[in-house]
C-alpha cells in the first residue's frame, strides 16, 4: 500500500521527492511538494483517503504531520 501511494504521489500529484526511514517500530517519512495546493489535492484523492483509513485501523497507533517550507537546500559535492 505504501509503495502504491508513493508512486501515485510522485506520478500524478507533483510530489518532488519522497524518503522514508524506519528504526525499530518508528518510521519517519519526508515528502517534498511544489505547493500546498498539491498537498491538498493529494489528501483528497480517493485512494489516499482509503489508505489513511486503513492506516488508522491497522498499522499506526498514532502519527503526526508537519508541513514546513524549505528556504534553502545545499549538498556536497554540489549538484
Amino acid at each position: 500500500m505504501a509503495a502504491q501511494m508513493r508512486e501515485l504521489a510522485l506520478t500524478q500529484f507533483g510530489c518532488l521527492d519522497f524518503t522514508a526511514a524506519t528504526e525499530g517500530d518508528q518510521e519517519i517519512a519526508l515528502s517534498y511538494w511544489p505547493d500546498e495546493a498539491s498537498i491538498r489535492a493529494w489528501k483528497q484523492h480517493t485512494d489516499h483517503l482509503a489508505a489513511q483509513q486503513l492506516g488508522r485501523e491497522r498499522w499506526y497507533a498514532s502519527y503526526s504531520v508537519e508541513i514546513a517550507e524549505v528556504k534553502r537546500r545545499y549538498s556536497h559535492p554540489a549538484k
